[in-house]
């Protein structure tokens, strides 16, 4: 693994260095003004999860502040 991924028009870029696939989309807010993912990129990030368990890589999605989600390889 060492390419990126374009899922749904997301560019998911693989650093090798933490194993991760990250993303930033826009800042999005929830009911409780909680940092939350962009709605299309988080669907994204599941998509790149199923591709790769589908290839027998173990991963989790994950979602960091300021509009970052991951792809985390376990």
């Amino acid at each position: 693994m060492s390419k990126d991924e374009i899922i749904d028009g997301y560019t998911f870029k693989y650093n090798s260095e933490n194993k991760f696939y990250e993303c930033r989309g826009d800042v999005c807010y929830d009911d409780e003004h909680d940092e939350v993912p962009e709605k299309g990129l988080w669907d994204a990030a599941h998509k790149l999860e199923h591709k790769l368990k589908n290839q027998g890589i173990d991963c989790d999605v994950e979602h960091s502040e300021k509009g970052w989600v991951e792809v985390c390889i376990n």
